[in-house]
């Protein structure tokens, strides 16, 4: 069972000892590393120690965190979509990443939309935010599709780079 489904996706929880392959792969592909960074996921004790202190530890801590989007007719795992609790925020962040040639179908805005009104309506979180890299413009256009309102440019803690800041009105 999910967190929930969209007409098209289920969004679960990762899974040690299930979805180490899944990561590996996502972590490591050239959007994910230009647009998100590098994680450092070389293998597949690396990818589970991924899942454990990153999402895992965020669904015991938050109640929520990045969730495994699947394909609600083959269970194929193409992307991950939730909320990340990110240092210099005062609001969770929706976040998402998806494989190469599962772009351009909608899957990133309806993974994002349920996201955002899971987040509201199951979670209570009625102020969401977003960051992204200024030279993102899909994911920039998922964000304004979802309703959210750039606010400006910010550097997160740690980070050298700006960031876009999105922003849910209220």
């Amino acid at each position: 069972m999910g967190i929930f489904e969209t007409e098209r996706l289920t969004l679960r929880q990762l899974e040690v000892g299930r979805d180490e392959a899944f990561i590996l792969t996502l972590l490591n592909t050239e959007g994910f590393l230009r647009f998100i960074g590098d994680r450092g996921v070389r293998d597949l004790d690396g990818a589970g120690d991924y899942i454990r202190n990153g999402p895992g530890k965020s669904y015991v801590e938050n109640g929520f965190g990045l969730w495994l989007v699947e394909l609600r007719s083959t269970g194929e795992p193409i992307g991950l979509c939730g909320l990340v609790r990110r240092e210099g925020l005062d609001h969770p962040d929706i976040g998402y990443a998806f494989l190469p040639g599962h772009g351009g179908q909608g899957f990133a805005v309806e993974a994002a939309a349920g996201t955002l009104a899971h987040g509201r309506g199951k979670l209570g979180l009625w102020t969401l935010c977003a960051v992204t890299t200024p030279d993102n413009a899909a994911s920039r256009r998922v964000l304004e599709k979802i309703g959210l309102g750039y606010q400006g440019l910010i550097v997160l803690p740690g980070r050298d780079d700006e960031s876009t800041y999105y922003l849910t009105a209220d």
